[in-house]
């Protein structure tokens, strides 16, 4: 019986935030609750559908994980190290035949630049680990680096953006070990970097470039058939590294020089198509004052510099003044305020008071806005997905805490507030509260692309909007240290 070591470590690290990330904002899971996870559909239940199918004896190390923020204070890092290190060598001494790992690819802490890349090599490095099949899972937006591909036989990305596909891509990547597990053959991955760092709103699977992208790597899997996996990596544009953006990797049984030059093709067809990765935003508040269309559905006013599943801090406030100052009616919005939620406790329902609300998270926010509002609800915010294959489905589960919230209304606007950030990828989050999001004649949402998977079917119209917040979509504007140069767009041609 195959016994294979499992570890997860999932951050995805905003460099340009203000906060940093502690270890108690960590989930940490032991070897019961990693085990725990089968049929969560998840990236971790993932592979333990494949062990067992594949009748591994899986020894469950440590899965942590946090919501994405800022930089990642070092001790959390080494403190998974200690903690992991003697499992494994543990684990190496009665004797392994792989190692598995469930990774974000785009951490950062005070002290690493390539966390991911440093792990490996760290493991690499114990008695026995040398040449054993290493293979795992990473995110679509992670920073994918020559360490992390050198040193592992087959990490697998997501395909799609939205995540619709973790909890596949987490099984296609156990697949290629139960491969070499059985042939014998193990097999290498290829690295290859571009001179391009695109925004997340420029990275969404359907739309150029990455469709194109995605459609070529597709097809040298089908024409190489040597060639395993071509993972293409869209990148994260709010991590400050040295091979931050876009990049791509070919897992392959074969020569490397095939490989090279499927990949060659693939950076070669991304620069022809970078203009299409920056693309256009509009203005809230022009948009508010042509009036809404009369046809069924929430028209959504997204504004990725607030994208909480990129590291935003989910409160800021600007799009909730666009609302206020066109006096919408039939507005939705969702602000991550646990002070505000708080404050509502002593209240009932239907009563009354003057609250500031958001802004509290960035200093690039014009600040709370204060209001009069009337309480609808309370509740402890826990719901479940509506949808399986959720973008949140693959990292966290079915089960989504908001931490506790509240519902308020102001004039013709309602305000969900809740106490965690939750991105804006399940419609569950609103019906769990009693709001019908298709009912909503506008919706706030704080996200760049994962949000579509959910959304899209029940709108009448999109528009991004630029407001001001840590996820811009103008990579001009961050002070990166560390980004290889020249890139696009920073430095246009």
């Amino acid at each position: 019986m195959p016994r294979i070591l499992f570890a997860a470590l999932s951050h995805e690290t905003h460099s340009f935030v203000d906060e940093t990330t502690p270890l108690a904002d960590f989930r940490q899971r032991d070897a019961a609750g990693i085990l725990a996870r089968r049929g969560d559909l998840s990236v971790v239940d993932g592979f333990l559908i494949v062990a067992e199918r594949e009748g591994w004896a899986v020894v469950p190390t440590l899965d942590w994980g946090a919501t994405p923020s800022g930089t990642v204070e070092q001790e959390v890092f080494e403190t998974f190290w200690r903690e992991l290190e003697p499992l494994a060598r543990a684990a190496l001494a009665e004797g392994l035949d792989g190692i598995y790992l469930v990774l974000h690819g785009a951490m950062r802490t005070t002290g690493l630049e390539d966390p991911e890349g440093e792990l490996i090599a760290r493991l690499r490095a114990l008695p026995g680990a040398e040449a054993l099949p290493l293979f795992g899972v990473y995110d679509q937006h992670a920073t994918l680096t020559p360490q992390m591909c050198g040193l592992s036989n087959g990490l697998v990305s997501y395909r799609n953006t939205p995540h619709t596909d973790a909890h596949e891509a987490a099984i296609r990547g156990a697949e290629l070990l139960a491969r070499a597990l059985n042939t014998g053959r193990l097999p290498r991955t290829i690295w290859r970097g571009t001179n391009m760092i695109l925004p997340p709103t420029g990275v969404a699977t359907a739309d150029r470039p990455m469709r194109d992208l995605c459609a070529m790597a597709r097809q040298i899997e089908a024409e190489t058939p040597e060639i395993l996996c071509v993972n293409v990596v869209g990148g994260y544009s709010f991590g400050d590294s040295t091979h931050a953006g876009m990049a791509f990797s070919a897992i392959t049984e074969g020569d490397a020089a095939p490989a090279e030059a499927a990949l060659a093709k693939l950076a070669d067809l991304a620069w022809e198509l970078r203009h299409h990765g920056i693309p256009a935003q509009e203005d809230a508040d022009e948009i508010l004052s042509r009036g809404l269309p009369n046809r069924p559905g929430p028209v959504l006013l997204v504004e990725p510099a607030e994208n909480i599943g990129g590291g935003a801090p989910g409160d800021g406030t600007e799009l909730l003044r666009a609302m206020l100052k066109h006096d919408v009616q039939g507005g939705g919005i969702i602000l991550n305020d646990p002070a505000a939620v708080q404050a509502l406790k002593k209240l009932g329902k239907g009563e009354r008071i003057a609250l500031p609300l958001g802004g509290r998270g960035s200093r690039l926010d014009p600040g709370p806005v204060t209001l009069e509002v009337e309480k609808l609800s309370e509740s402890d915010g826990n719901f479940t997905l509506e949808d399986r294959h959720s973008h949140s489905a693959g990292s966290s589960g079915i089960h989504v805490s908001m931490g506790p919230c509240a519902v308020v209304r102001h004039r013709g606007i309602t305000i969900l507030l809740t106490s965690k950030k939750t991105p804006p990828f399940d419609l569950g989050q609103w019906r769990s509260q009693g709001i019908n999001p298709e009912e909503l004649r506008v919706i706030g949402v704080k996200a760049a692309v994962a949000h579509r998977q959910a959304y899209d079917r029940i709108m009448s119209e999109t528009h991004t909007v630029t407001t001001r917040g840590p996820c811009s979509s103008d990579s001009r504007v961050f002070p990166y240290t560390r980004l290889r140069r020249p890139i696009f767009p920073l430095d246009l041609e």
